[in-house]
């Protein structure tokens, strides 16, 4: 609880905490009478928010403040997952980290061993979230609702006399001889110790509140997005699912599996956005376009695989014609595209098919080329390449090097994640790792 105590002359205002804690606040410049340790947090997404809980859970005499500077406190949390939020993943069948992490791998394995999904699982299940695993291993809440995730969250914040100020714009950090000043579009704020947890930011210019600081940055990029096909016979099946087809970027060695999606612009779903998510600094310097994506539409099987499978569907729907009789995991509609696209015509009956038909159809089932265009922002989620140097932190608390008492953590670093809950892991993680540190300095 905070009480604001109006001053018509010398300073803007008075905020006085329910433990006394008094803080004058003149033009833009803010003194200290009686205060403990301070916090500020900048960012109040999952990691800032997730680490304001666990600083003060460690060390109930810390002052923390979080500035956020949208107008509300976990808008991304509030969206992700279609609105149900996927809270974690169980890693389960993870073949390497490297496989989900493609930008700090080695750094999530580290600090996973310090805060897992068990953790993760245990932590809100207690916090009164129950959690469900899907089959695909990804874990959401039981209600299915995002805003349980936030309301929790937020709750318990309040409940630690956390101060959350949300339309507050970072402008600057600055060292101080000791600790950080923090000048906002309204105020400046000193803090003993500061967490950036501000999020993905998708432009260089965004990390001009660190200009100061000199910290090394890598320039940020777009990931998790889909991606725009010119081919109007192709997208002309919006709305058709694969539940498991192979994508891979034509002349490169990257490849992702999962559900595909035709939208009116392209290709989305999970193994689109894996595919962008690898291949996210890649398609950047290409700028979207002169880049060709190979779709095998069958991708538990391989070429050799297939042809068994083309030869006998022959065998079984011999009077049938090319277009009433096709693969299981296909629907017609897709079917008569890709016959289209195999010169085939769809009159021709399975028993009049030879060879060079039959190898046809096998081609493009497992590799049907289309040209990229373009990409496309996933619903509302945003998620970016890039970001703080994982060189410039120290691995096993998120301080920077080169400014003792300055940490980061969450999408501000150059960490980010495939879809399926490991963006979110990894913000609770580091916002785990990097409140520890803090308390126990």
């Amino acid at each position: 609880m905070f009480f604001f105590i109006k001053q018509l002359q010398n300073y803007s205002f008075i905020l006085i905490s329910a433990n006394f804690h008094v803080l004058y606040f003149v033009k833009k410049q803010t003194f200290s009478i009686f205060a403990p340790m301070k916090v500020v947090i900048i960012g109040a997404g999952a990691a800032g928010c997730f680490a304001a809980i666990e600083i003060k859970r460690r060390r109930s005499d810390v002052c923390v403040t979080v500035l956020e500077r949208g107008p509300k406190a976990l808008a991304k949390v509030a969206v992700t997952g279609g609105g149900r939020c996927n809270i974690t993943n169980t890693f389960a069948g993870m073949r390497s980290m490297e496989q989900v992490y493609p930008r700090g791998h080695r750094l999530m394995k580290r600090l996973l061993h310090h805060f897992s999904y068990q953790d993760t699982f245990q932590w809100f299940e207690h916090e009164g979230v129950p959690l469900v695993t899907q089959s695909d291993e990804c874990v959401f809440p039981r209600s299915q609702d995002a805003m349980q995730v936030v309301d929790t969250l937020l709750g318990l914040m309040r409940s630690y006399g956390v101060c959350l100020v949300t339309g507050c714009t970072v402008q600057r950090i600055s060292p101080l001889n000791s600790g950080y000043r923090i000048d906002t579009s309204e105020y400046a704020y000193t803090a003993d110790r500061v967490l950036v947890a501000a999020g993905g930011q998708p432009r260089l210019s965004c990390f001009n509140m660190l200009s100061v600081l000199d910290i090394d940055i890598v320039p940020p990029v777009p990931s998790l997005f889909s991606l725009s096909i010119a081919d109007q016979e192709l997208t002309s099946l919006m709305g058709t699912v694969v539940e498991q087809v192979q994508l891979s970027l034509v002349g490169t060695k990257i490849r992702t599996s999962g559900a595909l999606l035709i939208t009116h612009w392209g290709i989305s779903g999970p193994a689109t956005l894996r595919l962008s998510s690898i291949a996210a600094r890649m398609l950047a310097e290409c700028n979207y376009t002169g880049i060709a994506v190979s779709i095998n539409w069958m991708s538990c099987h391989n070429s050799d695989e297939v042809l068994q499978i083309v030869k006998e569907l022959a065998r079984q729907n011999a009077q049938k014609q090319l277009h009433s009789a096709y693969p299981t995991e296909l629907n017609a509609r897709l079917w008569r595209h890709l016959l289209q696209r195999a010169s085939m015509s769809q009159d021709t009956r399975w028993r009049e098919l030879h060879g060079k038909g039959i190898n046809r159809i096998v081609n493009i089932l497992t590799n049907d080329i289309y040209n990229v265009i373009g990409k496309n922002r996933f619903k509302e989620e945003f998620v970016t390449c890039g970001g703080v140097a994982l060189g410039a932190l120290r691995p096993d608390t998120l301080e920077s090097r080169q400014w003792p008492g300055l940490y980061f953590a969450g999408e501000v670093t150059d960490v980010d994640a495939v879809t399926g809950g490991f963006n979110l892991q990894a913000a609770w993680t580091m916002g785990y790792v990097a409140a520890r540190a803090i308390a126990q300095t």
